[in-house]
């Protein structure tokens, strides 16, 4: 795609099937499978709504294992999503190809999870308007020691390669391949992630974002 047509910057969300007992698996002891599955569902559509809430003009679903999973299908019904199928073995190699594809049609693409609340739409137009400005990349740092967001105006899979996913070593470990490539990058206000049982605490205590927990307590003793 010529340069003329491209895109200014396409968002993508990754995330995975609500299924019971496989997602937020760590809050299973307290929620129960069903309901922490049907948080995880919650939090993968408040992903969406702001990153549409944020102006962009694509915003891209990425799906995994399929797009025919309801979460997807139902979430493409409500907004004016682009599903697209997660390739790739571990999360690196599935985000290098995300932003590879997506690359090919936009001049900046930004990729999120689904497990920060506490993500506002701001965050992806300040992510947006920092690659406008000539950095390389930007990211959205955690409590935990990862990213919530990351966003690229060009790709090099030296980022994504052997990266110690799932750790608190994630962040630190992506600074060091930005220096190392001599890249110029962005950093946005640290955030947080809803994995444990004290970020349910923390999520039930905010009086905006406990909305996402309306109606889980009641199938908290679900299988």
């Amino acid at each position: 795609m010529t340069g003329a047509h491209l895109e200014a910057c396409l968002i993508g969300v990754f995330a995975r099937a609500s299924e019971a007992g496989r997602v937020k698996t760590r809050l299973i002891p307290c929620l129960g499978a069903l309901a922490a599955a049907r948080l995880h569902a919650k939090l993968v559509g408040q992903a969406v709504h702001n990153a549409l809430a944020s102006g962009s003009r694509r915003v891209e679903l990425w799906c995994t294992p399929s797009v025919r999973q309801p979460l997807f299908r139902g979430l493409a019904t409500q907004y004016p999503l682009h599903l697209r199928t997660q390739r790739g073995g571990d999360l690196g190699e599935r985000m290098a190809d995300a932003f590879l594809r997506m690359l090919e049609h936009a001049r900046g693409a930004i990729l999120v999870g689904s497990d920060c609340p506490a993500r506002t739409a701001q965050d992806f137009v300040e992510a947006r308007e920092a690659l406008q400005h000539g950095c390389d990349a930007v990211l959205g740092p955690v409590e935990d020691g990862g990213y919530h967001l990351i966003a690229l105006r060009r790709l090099n899979p030296r980022l994504f390669a052997g990266v110690s996913w799932g750790t608190d070593r994630v962040l630190a470990q992506t600074r060091r391949r930005l220096r190392s490539l001599g890249w110029r990058w962005h950093e946005l206000p640290e955030r947080w992630d809803v994995d444990r049982p004290e970020d349910l605490a923390r999520l039930l205590a905010d009086p905006v974002l406990a909305a996402l927990t309306n109606g889980l307590f009641s199938s908290a003793a679900g299988p």
